[in-house]
């Protein structure tokens, strides 16, 4: 047996609880070891002299270890638990002392593992709707243009020309309105936009008034509008956050450019001098963007600043939540105090962060519901567009990222192909639409909502920003109809109970991906490689 692969982590990805009365275990080993695993439990003042024993199953491989996992529901919430260890008929124990050939039940309050008390403040509850959402995002100024008595002085580009950092297409609000029958019946329970406030720019994530929408998008009622006709679909409407930074337009940053560190907003940036010399870039900034200054939010008149923000527009239009745009730079501090007050005006507002990476210090309950799930993309990108992978090796990283988190974040997901930050996916897999196909239909299947950049249903291209901003294309003469029939098929996976709850097992078998899930009596099984996919779907005997 590796122990150096040995690993539990009490109160953890590995030891969580999912209801008031219910926990996961988990145990790591390595991937090569031949052993089978008990887990041996009871009530946490009574396990010196009482214990229940279950075997373990490997639930989850990557390419260095087997996860073991056990759903425990519970008759007393203090619960005390270590681990048994079969290999070639010897048992082992594995404790707080680590792994020891003996073990003594007398003396185990001493070292026994724990889940002390389920504390239902300290538990991580799942947006339940998160777990069937298929978001749809919309980079607003290239979706469509609606508004037809609006000032289009600052268009600059015909509709469908190749976009440029500074090209303004004229897309608006009321372009969304105006779609939004066309987005239900293509199958979305949800839409993402970018940034929607005033700003100079197209992409609007450098703003200068966070409680203004930007004219050339709309007004406040064209925004409630849009609000209350999607809610009556059945969609809901997440905006973008850019807590990060602001314009250097800004008031509060052109006060400090007047008065320098006589102005009352002097620490509510990073400034290295007296005053904020942009030529010289003396202050933080996001990148090395001059014309977008960081924000201090460890500073509480900001935190206070941006939480007035967030809860506005829950109030005043009635969001469903936000996407955090560069959220792994912010203080965990402030996102902390943004979660109690979101969640406590709107229990279930969705936070969402950008990380791109392993974002498990932000996602223990305290912080965001979930991330934009980037290393899903980079996983199907692998396998689906470079060939980097293949099936087992495709398994093991999905297996390697669901291993991050708890079950509830894995549950909350943002998964994505693609976004306004990335080369379009139909581009990437060289126009392959089968390819493209069997990529959304693992998308579907696999645990977390499922986010559907605007376009890729009807096979847009598009290579980096600006390039993945292209405008849609509206005239259907120019849409592969069978292709977006059976993406709207796809897309009718996610209503399932078995595909929103469903416990997860992904595995390769003779070159094929396979995704399982299993709720209640039904399993549901996606059998995929790169061009092709198929579907079973079967009752479970009891």
């Amino acid at each position: 047996m590796n122990q150096h692969a040995l690993l539990h982590i009490p109160d953890s990805r590995y030891c969580f609880a999912v209801g008031k009365d219910e926990i996961v275990i988990r145990l790591r080993m390595a991937k090569d070891d031949q052993v089978k695993v008990f887990l041996v439990y009871g009530p946490k003042y009574q396990f010196q002299m009482q214990q229940s024993e279950m075997e373990m199953t490997a639930h989850y491989e990557d390419n260095l270890y087997k996860y073991y996992e056990k759903r425990l529901k519970l008759d007393d919430v203090r619960l005390a638990y270590i681990f048994r260890v079969e290999e070639d008929g010897k048992s082992l124990y594995y404790s707080e002392d680590g792994l020891t050939e003996s073990y003594s039940f007398p003396e185990a309050f001493y070292n026994f593992f724990q889940m002390p008390y389920i504390n239902e403040n300290d538990r991580m509850e799942t947006v339940d709707w998160m777990q069937g959402a298929i978001f749809y995002q919309i980079f607003v100024d290239r979706f469509f243009a609606g508004d037809t008595q609006k000032d289009r002085s600052y268009i600059n580009m015909q509709w469908g020309d190749k976009p440029t950092p500074k090209s303004f297409a004229g897309g608006d609000l009321r372009g969304i309105i105006e779609k939004l029958d066309y987005l239900e019946n293509l199958g979305i329970s949800a839409i993402y936009l970018t940034p929607i406030f005033l700003s100079k720019s197209n992409h609007k994530y450098d703003i200068e008034d966070y409680k203004t929408i930007d004219p050339m998008f709309g007004n406040m009622q064209d925004f409630r509008e849009l609000v209350e006709l999607a809610h009556a679909k059945g969609i809901r409407i997440v905006l973008d956050a850019v807590f990060n930074h602001c314009s250097m337009d800004m008031k509060q940053f052109r006060d400090v450019m007047e008065k320098g560190r006589k102005s009352e907003y002097y620490d509510w940036f990073i400034i290295d001098g007296d005053y904020p010399e942009p030529e010289k870039c003396n202050y933080e900034c996001f990148a090395s963007c001059n014309y977008m200054p960081k924000l201090n939010t460890a500073n509480e008149q900001v935190q206070e600043f941006l939480l007035d923000i967030a809860l506005y527009w829950i109030r005043e239009a009635g969001i469903d939540g936000w996407r955090l745009d560069v959220s792994d730079e912010v203080s965990h501090d402030f996102w902390r105090r943004f979660r109690r007050e979101v969640k406590a005006l709107k229990k279930d507002c969705v936070i969402v962060g950008e990380n791109w990476h392993d974002a498990y210090s932000y996602l223990m309950g305290d912080q965001y519901d979930s991330i934009m799930n980037y290393a899903f993309t980079k996983a199907c990108l692998d396998y689906f567009a470079h060939d980097n992978f293949d099936a087992k090796q495709m398994a093991e990283k999905l297996n390697s990222n669901l291993m991050r988190n708890t079950a509830q974040v894995n549950d909350m997901m943002l998964n994505l192909l693609d976004s306004h930050d990335t080369h379009r996916f139909f581009s990437e897999v060289g126009k392959n639409k089968k390819k493209l196909l069997s990529a959304i239909a693992l998308e579907i299947a696999f645990p977390g909502a499922t986010c559907i950049y605007y376009g890729t249903e009807i096979c847009m291209e598009g290579g980096y920003d600006p390039d993945s901003r292209r405008c849609f294309d509206w005239d259907q003469s120019h849409w592969d109809m069978d292709f977006l029939r059976e993406v709207q098929s796809i897309l009718q996976w996610k209503k399932k109970d078995v595909i929103r709850y469903g416990i997860v097992r992904v595995y390769a078998k003779d070159d094929y991906l396979y995704v399982e899930r299993r709720y209640q009596k039904t399993k549901f099984i996606l059998k995929l490689n790169r061009e092709n996919y198929e579907v079973y779907e079967e009752e479970m005997k009891s």
